[in-house]
């Protein structure tokens, strides 16, 4: 299928905007027309979608294609999931029902090999992934990355389990992301030259610029429960290329409100420059975990949203590979019913 939006573009890489025409044909962005003249009759910007870029599904108590079917409303197109919840009580087993459940919706999931399984030696959980079980799942294309290294003891004291789940990321090419949080100084240093990429866990500005020196790049989170955007947000002035937006937890009735375009909104309200927004909610995950997500330019993939301002982000229209998905707060991803996995296991109780 072939066809064409118009709108204002808002050229992220180049730091501009300007009304053009996009024309789209079999998923993909085919060519993108600056228009001669001005028109009044454009008053809508279109830009690269949202992408949580880090977030547990599971917290959200919705399957993934439900927690699609919402924020696609929002202008999300993509998510950087991290698949630990479901692993720790089915395993492998249960990241793959993940994948597979992702798989049905027209939106773009990108799962992790959870690195912490169980999250500590004194949690009973209802499976373990070893070096070997995290390995085989790195090998998986639909896997992106090593998920967060929750165990940052094992990673200072040269833990062999875990620095084999680390040095199997790396040599299939596939980043780590880290989970520190209150690391400083020479601490922080030791747990990022391990190879560890990202932290979400902040509690400080000072404790994100330790990390932000010894080249790691920081995830401002704002979720249903964890939050630092407050603490974090005016990082985003000097270090745009090394910030991103997450969730990390999104409970259902807060995703139906909003999702990365509140945070978008926000920020604005602050003052940032929106194209260091922008960069942060769209762009930096893409290029940091080589993520198949269009960034609205020519041969790219058709993800894109068209918004009514730059300053609340109210979403009209999100496309996903060239279908438009939701429309004036309308999500066009229908509610199914799936099977469901579980692996919870008790024996009945005389009363």
């Amino acid at each position: 299928m072939r066809f064409s939006v118009k709108g204002n573009i808002v050229d992220i890489f180049r730091k501009k905007i300007y009304p053009a025409q996009i024309k789209i044909e079999n998923g993909k962005i085919i060519s993108i027309s600056e228009l001669d003249t001005y028109n009044a009759s454009l008053t809508t910007y279109i830009l690269p979608g949202f992408i949580d870029a880090h977030v547990h599904i599971e917290s959200s108590m919705l399957l993934p294609s439900e927690f699609a079917r919402l924020a696609v409303v929002h202008g999300t197109v993509a998510t950087v999931s991290d698949p630990h919840e479901i692993a720790n009580v089915c395993g492998i087993e249960g990241v793959e029902f993940m994948i597979n459940n992702g798989n049905t919706v027209p939106f773009k999931f990108n799962f992790g090999a959870p690195s912490c399984v169980p999250a500590t030696n004194f949690e009973t959980a209802g499976a373990s992934l070893n070096a070997e079980d995290v390995e085989a799942l790195l090998q998986k294309e639909e896997i992106k990355y090593l998920s967060e290294m929750m165990n940052f003891p094992g990673v200072l004291n040269n833990d062999k389990e875990v620095m084999k789940k680390i040095k199997s990321a790396y040599r299939l090419n596939k980043p780590v992301d880290g989970h520190a949080p209150g690391l400083r100084n020479e601490l922080a240093k030791k747990y990022i030259d391990a190879g560890i990429s990202t932290d979400h866990e902040c509690f400080t500005k000072e404790e994100a610029l330790d990390k932000l020196k010894y080249g790691m790049k920081i995830i401002i989170r704002e979720g249903s429960a964890a939050k630092n955007f407050e603490a974090l947000i005016d990082l985003l002035n000097d270090y745009p290329d090394m910030m991103m937006f997450c969730s990390d937890d999104k409970h259902p009735d807060s995703l139906v409100t909003g999702h990365i375009n509140l945070l978008c909104a926000r920020a604005v309200a602050k003052g940032i420059d929106v194209f260091k927004i922008l960069r942060a909610a769209c762009i930096n995950p893409v290029l940091h975990y080589k993520l198949n997500v269009g960034l609205l330019r020519e041969n790219d993939a058709a993800d894109f949203i068209v918004v009514k301002d730059l300053k609340n982000f109210e979403v009209v229209q999100t496309y996903i590979n060239g279908a438009l998905v939701a429309e004036n707060g309308e999500s066009k991803i229908e509610s199914k019913k799936y099977g469901v996995i579980n692996q919870f296991n008790c024996t009945k109780k005389n009363g």
